[in-house]
């Protein structure tokens, strides 16, 4: 069984660049919005609670996290419970509202990541593990987290593993030293 480091080692090889981790810093959260919003319907309401497809999706999604590290897990946990909230909230709004919001997003959000990776000079990680596809949000909130300062240890078993981020623009001044 991969370990948080092996998953996010492996993902992070396709992601060295700034510009690229930038681009995924927008694009990765709009597609999983957008998958979200998509996934709101149908919904059944169940002792008032919303129940679709996407509920379905954040618990499993929420249990792989959890599974790999607690701290990320329960971070991711709470976002995907925020994601719920905003998506049934569109859901509910006129279908031409909900579908172009949805599929817009998502549009948009791939449009970005595929920008990022022709500054990367390499194919997005999903192309050789379809793993990248849940992967890639985790990482998003972990590279957050090591511009924050937190999780020291990870980011340098990570960086041992596949190398410091390359500087195509700065987005972390502390790492413009390696």
């Amino acid at each position: 069984m991969k370990t948080l480091t092996d998953h996010l080692a492996h993902y992070a090889a396709y992601h060295r660049d700034a510009r690229n981790i930038a681009t995924h810093f927008v694009g990765i959260p709009m597609i999983v919005v957008s998958i979200g919003i998509l996934l709101a319907r149908p919904s059944l309401i169940v002792a008032g609670v919303p129940l679709a497809p996407a509920t379905l999706a954040v618990v499993l999604a929420a249990l792989f996290y959890l599974r790999l590290d607690h701290r990320f897990g329960l971070v991711m946990a709470a976002l995907f419970v925020g994601l719920l909230w905003l998506a049934h909230g569109v859901a509910a709004l006129p279908t031409a509202i909900w579908l172009g919001l949805g599929i817009g997003l998502f549009v948009v959000g791939w449009i970005l990541q595929f920008v990022g990776h022709y500054f990367e000079g390499r194919k997005p990680a999903f192309v050789d593990d379809l793993s990248g596809f849940i992967v890639g949000p985790l990482f998003v909130v972990v590279e957050a987290a090591f511009l924050l300062g937190l999780r020291p240890g990870l980011r340098q078993a990570i960086e041992s593993r596949v190398g410091p981020v390359r500087r195509g623009t700065a987005i972390d001044p502390a790492r413009q030293g390696h």
